[in-house]
């Protein structure tokens, strides 16, 4: 009978925590070496004109506190080992977008004697957002699509968007 009610307390603590995942993610962005181009698309995500926290989703400045990795650019040898450290400092669960066609796979850098590759070769990604740079639109997209691939209680292999697709709103209209 106790092991009932505990496995029980243990279900409803799980789908508070995954409410408040979904509805609440922190994210923290990390640049790995890249034009900036991405980042500044990022950024744009934050204006009111398309407004990412409309999604709960809120930029923190330190890895201890976020759900989200944001990651621009190819990976260097230089920041190899921050990003790897940044990943490790954040709480479980979390998860790894790479946003850009350098964090996809090293883009215009590919082959350049400092790099490594893409987000994937040293993180698991969770979802990747294609361009160069990607659309704000697509940013957004990419994250609510994480979002709701956790809301199902699905991670399903990592997700690849396309640019330019309409960005679903909470009630699930197009915005």
């Amino acid at each position: 009978m106790q092991n009932n009610q505990g496995n029980l307390w243990q279900n409803v603590m799980d789908q508070v925590k995954t409410w408040a995942r979904v509805n609440s993610p922190w994210a923290i962005h990390f640049n790995s070496g890249s034009c900036n181009g991405c980042d500044i698309e990022i950024l744009a995500t934050l204006t009111p004109r398309y407004d990412m926290e409309r999604f709960g989703v809120k930029l923190q400045g330190s890895p201890r506190h976020a759900d989200i990795l944001i990651c621009t650019g190819p990976v260097t040898r230089q920041a190899r080992e921050r990003l790897i450290r940044i990943y490790e400092q954040m709480p479980e669960p979390k998860f790894v977008v790479a946003v850009g066609s350098c964090a996809l796979s090293g883009g215009a850098f590919q082959g350049c004697y400092n790099v490594e590759g893409g987000i994937d070769q040293v993180l698991p990604v969770n979802a990747y957002v294609p361009g160069c740079p990607p659309r704000p639109e697509a940013i957004i997209d990419g994250l609510v699509k994480l979002l709701q691939a956790l809301d199902n209680g699905t991670m399903p292999e990592p997700i690849t968007l396309k640019p330019g697709v309409a960005v679903p709103s909470k009630s699930g209209n197009p915005a």
